[in-house]
């Protein structure tokens, strides 16, 4: 079968009864699965077939006095000023209908809409008016021109708005959320935030809910795929929930076995020494203080009680090896695979709650490679910080937030329902108090400057300090400074490690920069940051030269 097509004149289109590769189709931008037209000789212009067989001329009801013409030359597709669609409002790099007369263009997806649809969101099947007109969305309170309408209850909304679903179960609520469009249902005494977003709800017109919690969402909030549960609402069983309880690490997810144990004069058994599953070491429990050595999980300073490795630069908080195998998080649908390391070439990772490069323990999710590093793994829904007298509530976004203690821009960010406080993760997770090189005295976290006089800067670099940023300072010698000053650039580094790779025999060490500048071993260029080495043969790489 062939089609002999608007979109290419030279060839023809050759029909394919089943399309498995899932290319997206030259008319409509969606995937291509099942039947379909493509051009063998040029191995493009992909179709569906419903597609390919778009009528190349239509009459349509929003304008009946000119035929529509069905344009297919992508010149035309992509004037942004000529295809703009009159239903949808959009553009759209697809194939449009339109009339050259009038400017009129609609999408081929939105001339081919049905006139009456059964939806979730209503209990009436909704008649499309082919006429433009404008209205208010009864389910997302935006305006709009050509509405879904029920006449007996006098429900009009917008086409996409027709998409959404009576129930969703999202990750940071227990209970299913239902779809919810009267007012009545709700308290109506205090403002409504939306529980994802933390963000006002106009509950005059559609949210989701739940009644046992009165948890509320944003339509769009509870429908976005980063904060849905990747779940069957029709298929909850008991085996399901099983699952749950190993994921919270109610089961199965230990990560140390015990070798030893002291009994205290108290009866309580205490492991003195453990094998860790992310080492090949066994680690015995250590009381004594090491003065800048950092742990290989939290890659937080090591505090007792903590176990170490006798033979390797290698320590772990006693909170760390307690540290579940798997766990859910707000922040991402599927659950995350506690690793020792990356998974990745060079082993070191980007977080993606407060977006710092990290080489400590991770929680990954191998199907969207997500990590959160340790800190950020134990924050949850509302926190509770020093810095500001409200609660702070988890918010997750599609547009970036500013932080208030930093001015960073983050799509993840503490807001507070009484003001407009913001609070990042990498503010959120700062270290309350920090040593720095040879200072007598701890580095508090300070929150408002800590006199009147107007001038505030860093007494470590010299540079002016922000009077609305946080800032470590030591009371006793009046010494403020940058937290960036404070911690160094990569605090969530930990220099001095060894790892394997391909590229070389040994283990190579994993350094921040030395005075020499080393030739680098692959590109010849010098090495001045993150670089690999084997001080013993004098090896040198780069940091992106590992995947050369």
């Amino acid at each position: 079968m062939e089609n002999q097509h608007v979109c290419n004149n030279e060839h023809s289109l050759v029909f394919n009864e089943d399309e498995r590769r899932g290319i997206l189709c030259w008319a409509c931008r969606e995937p291509v699965l099942g039947p379909s037209y493509s051009c063998i000789k040029c191995n493009k212009f992909h179709h569906h077939k419903s597609c390919a067989d778009l009528p190349r001329e239509l009459q349509h009801p929003l304008h009946p006095k000119h035929s529509l013409i069905l344009f297919a030359e992508w010149k035309r597709v992509c004037d942004k000023e000529y295809s703009k669609c009159e239903v949808c409002k959009e553009f759209l790099e697809e194939y449009t209908y339109g009339c050259s007369h009038c400017n009129f263009n609609l999408h081929s997806k939105c001339a081919t809409l049905p006139l009456t649809i059964e939806t979730e969101v209503h209990d009436h099947p909704l008649t499309r008016m082919w006429k433009s007109i404008k209205f208010i969305c009864d389910l997302c309170g935006k305006e709009g021109n050509v509405p879904f309408l029920c006449a007996p209850c006098n429900f009009c909304i917008h086409p996409s708005c027709a998409s959404y679903v009576r129930n969703v179960k999202v990750i940071r609520h227990n209970h299913i959320l239902h779809l919810t469009i009267s007012s009545l249902e709700i308290n109506q005494s205090v403002s409504r935030f939306c529980r994802l977003c933390v963000q006002k709800v106009d509950t005059d017109y559609g949210f989701y809910y739940c009644s046992s919690c009165d948890f509320v969402a944003h339509l769009d909030c509870a429908m976005d795929k980063e904060n849905r549960e990747d779940i069957n609402l029709l298929k909850l069983t008991g085996e399901s929930k099983n699952d749950d309880l190993e994921l919270d690490g109610s089961i199965n997810s230990k990560t140390y076995i015990v070798k030893k144990i002291n009994v205290g004069e108290d009866g309580i058994e205490i492991a003195t020494e453990i094998k860790h599953f992310s080492h090949e070491h066994d680690l015995k429990l250590t009381a004594e203080v090491e003065n800048n050595k950092k742990c290989d999980g939290c890659l937080r300073v090591t505090l007792p009680p903590y176990y170490s490795c006798t033979k390797c630069n290698f320590f772990l908080h006693k909170s760390c090896i307690e540290l579940p195998r798997k766990k859910r998080h707000p922040l991402h649908r599927h659950p995350l695979n506690l690793l020792p390391k990356a998974p990745y070439r060079s082993t070191l990772f980007k977080c993606d709650a407060c977006c710092q490069d990290c080489n400590g323990f991770t929680y990954h999710c191998e199907e969207c490679n997500f990590d959160l590093d340790i800190q950020c793994s134990l924050m949850l829904d509302i926190l509770i910080h020093k810095g500001h007298e409200h609660h702070l509530h988890l918010s997750n976004t599609r547009y970036e937030q500013n932080c208030s203690s930093c001015d960073f821009k983050s799509f993840q960010v503490y807001r507070c329902i009484t003001c407009e406080f913001a609070l990042d993760f990498k503010c959120a997770t700062l270290p309350l108090t920090a040593r720095y090189k040879q200072h007598e005295h701890p580095f508090i976290l300070s929150y408002a400057v800590e006199d009147d006089s107007g001038e505030y800067y860093c007494d470590i670099c010299e540079e002016e300090r922000d009077p609305k940023h946080w800032f470590y300072y030591c009371a006793y010698c009046s010494y403020p400074a940058h937290p960036k000053c404070i911690l160094g650039n990569y605090p969530n580094f930990k220099f001095g490690s060894a790892y394997s790779f391909y590229c070389h025999p040994h283990p190579l060490t994993f350094i921040e920069k030395t005075k020499e500048h080393p030739t680098c071993h692959k590109c010849g260029h010098p090495c001045e940051e993150f670089i690999y080495q084997c001080a013993s043969c004098n090896f040198n790489l780069h940091r992106p030269c590992l995947w050369k």
